[in-house]
């Protein structure tokens, strides 16, 4: 049966069934790997936004943490300090007192080196005094009765020379 104008409709049917072939195999081989792909892709990126959106929380949740521990820590390390300047405090004031009680031995040990050594050239300088008076009082003495005695023996020869004559 041919129709006007050269119209096969069995040939129109081939061609209809051919295309309906052709755009379901492309369908089964092109379209649905390429949707496939698409559709892992898109999924894949979604799961990166959402790994990414969980590290950025996880990363604010350590920077929360860490900020609370950098105050302890800080609170720490001014409580050590306190406790450390105190310490320090404490053995300095007692290294003072220490100092201030050696200091004082010293000054009394030498004030009574000072005493003993007055007293000792006390009693040098009187012993010399003693000597001294001593040997002057001597010295006047023989001084004294040298001429005394040269007086008497002078004397005694101007008497026998005026009774030998």
């Amino acid at each position: 049966m041919k129709l006007p104008l050269n119209i096969d409709w069995q040939q129109i049917l081939l061609h209809a069934l051919n295309l309906v072939i052709l755009v379901g195999g492309l369908y089964a081989l092109l379209f649905k790997p390429v949707k496939k792909f698409m559709d892992q892709r898109a999924e894949n990126y979604q799961k990166m936004k959402a790994d990414a959106e969980d590290a950025k929380a996880q990363a604010e949740s350590l920077k929360a943490e860490l900020s609370e521990r950098m105050k302890q820590a800080d609170a720490e390390a001014q409580t050590y300090r306190q406790e450390a300047m105190a310490k320090a405090e404490k053995e300095a004031a007692a290294a003072l007192d220490s100092a201030k009680v050696q200091a004082e031995k010293i000054v009394a040990a030498a004030r009574e080196k000072a005493a003993n050594e007055e007293k000792q050239i006390v009693q040098n300088a009187q012993d010399e005094i003693a000597r001294l008076s001593v040997e002057a009082t001597q010295k006047l003495m023989d001084y004294k009765l040298s001429d005394v005695y040269n007086q008497f023996l002078d004397s005694a020869e101007g008497s026998e020379v005026h009774d030998q004559r």
